[in-house]
């Protein structure tokens, strides 16, 4: 049978509700109220029940994650939940040759003379505009509909077009698009705002899903979000090892991105399916009101914020920060040794450094703070967010090309430390904000709270990409 109240609790089967109360048989006292002890005072009353008014009066019995299944399945979502921003921002070298200009035969940016033509140098910034804008507004309407439309629909449903609009990528791949790049240009921004819009439907579902997890789960996704770039520079890097033209590059890597989607999909639906993830994801409070015919828990908005509005400053910071100068002026700066025939200094060094080494930074931040968690003070966290703004003009100061303002940090080993140590605090910073929201509300705010999370988390990404456009024209 399934409990259903108020369109909340779908998916709350009779398995769940037998662990929440599978150790009631044992759990309660059984000696007679009226035997010889009845003269036992209320203390000892007290204490043979355990009862307190703050907590529940039986233990649920929680299942376990055999073989940490969930805890993989939650990490390859957390990378899909960013796979169109980082398979569409990593590919780079596919851009450069779509944007290229054709009237002076060149195939790739790397082997030009004269510089990135003003579509090269742009598309990554309009690129990060045009993802950021539609994530945050559709991060605010998931949030809001979250208790409307069912988990499932939101997930299974968002995935779907995100697996069809990137197969429509993997068509225009083989389109001949010289005499139109304009128009091509347009058509590709329309779907990268599809594209987020579908990304922020699911990961705002996700985030406020493994918000009801522990925080194993909530890094599991954190992490495998910054998993996502490693994997997709890895898959651009295996792309080009090929030696193939861009375009048949391109083509081997939207394969490897639209693969993996369809893979989360089936695993997601498998992960839906287990007694594991319906107990965590169950309504707790409704639950406990079926059971004890108590009154059910409202949700407040408000109050939901006060108690975590600094934990969102702090991500959007960090966030708003990071998108000013990355990948928009970071995929600009080229190696000291371009130019003169050598690979890796024209072809490896980006997607190796700008987007490799950053994610991998990234993800390390993310996995320490997961076993650190401090700051737990939020000022200090605050504090630190605030000052890795020095890292904008440090990265400014960088050899990106093209440029007007003087370069001051001309050596590769230079940029390389600068940007680990960026990335690193990037994701340092954000999982921190990210673990310690859940524990500043109550249980059956988790879900809302960690949804606002990726609201605040949408501001400092649409924040960023705007002051990203003026800082690639600064240069």
């Amino acid at each position: 049978m399934t409990l259903d109240t108020k369109g909340r609790n779908e998916g709350i089967t009779y398995p769940v509700v037998k662990c929440l109360v599978g150790k009631m048989e044992h759990s309660v006292n059984t000696t007679p109220l009226l035997g010889d002890d009845h003269d036992s005072d209320d203390e000892q009353f007290q204490h043979e029940f355990n009862t307190d008014d703050n907590k529940p009066l039986f233990k649920p019995l929680e299942p376990r994650d055999k073989f940490n299944t969930a805890y993989l399945i939650f990490c390859l979502l957390g990378i899909v939940s960013l796979l169109p921003w980082n398979f569409y921002v990593t590919a780079d070298d596919y851009w450069m040759y779509k944007f290229r200009n054709v009237s002076k035969n060149e195939s790739m940016v790397g082997s030009s003379t004269s510089g990135r033509t003003p579509l090269q140098a742009e598309f990554t910034s309009y690129l990060s505009l045009a993802s950021s804008v539609p994530n945050l507004v559709f991060l605010v309407l998931t949030t809001a509909i979250s208790h409307r439309v069912s988990l499932n629909v939101r997930v299974v449903g968002s995935l779907f077009v995100m697996l069809l609009l990137m197969l429509v990528t993997l068509v225009f791949i083989q389109v001949d698009t010289d005499k139109w790049q304009q128009t091509f240009f347009g058509v590709t921004l329309i779907s990268i705002i599809l594209l987020n819009v579908c990304s922020a439907i699911f990961s705002g579902s996700l985030f406020g899903a493994v918000g009801k997890f522990s925080p194993k789960y909530i890094t599991a996704v954190i992490g495998g979000q910054a998993l996502g770039g490693v994997f997709a520079a890895l898959a651009q890097i295996a792309s080009l090892s090929i030696g193939a033209s861009s375009t048949h590059s391109a083509l081997v890597y939207f394969i490897i991105g639209n693969l993996t989607i369809a893979i989360s999909i089936f695993l997601y639906i498998m992960l839906e399916k287990s007694l594991f993830f319906k107990y965590y994801i169950a309504d707790h409070a409704v639950i406990n009101e079926l059971l004890t015919n108590s009154l059910p828990m409202n949700y407040s908005y408000r109050t939901i914020l006060k108690k975590m509005w600094c934990y969102g400053l702090s991500i959007f910071v960090t966030f708003a920060v990071s998108l000013a100068v990355y990948p928009g002026v970071t995929v600009l700066i080229d190696s000291e040794g371009k130019g003169h025939g050598n690979r890796w200094n024209d072809v490896y060094f980006v997607p190796t450094i700008a987007y490799l080494l950053f994610s991998t930074g990234d993800y390390l931040g993310r996995i320490l703070a997961g076993k650190v968690l401090k700051p737990r003070n939020i000022t200090v966290l605050v504090i630190l967010s605030c000052a890795r703004f020095i890292f904008i003009p440090l990265l400014m100061l960088c050899n990106a090309q093209p440029r007007h303002l003087a370069v001051v940090f001309d050596r590769d080993y230079q940029y390389i430390l600068i940007l680990f140590l960026f990335a690193v605090s990037n994701g340092y910073l954000a999982n921190i904000a990210t673990i310690m929201v859940p524990k500043a509300v109550d249980q059956h705010e988790k879900e809302i709270a960690s949804s606002i999370m990726t609201i605040f988390m949408g501001f400092g990404l649409t924040l960023g990409s705007t002051v990203s456009l003026f800082m690639v024209r600064l240069l």
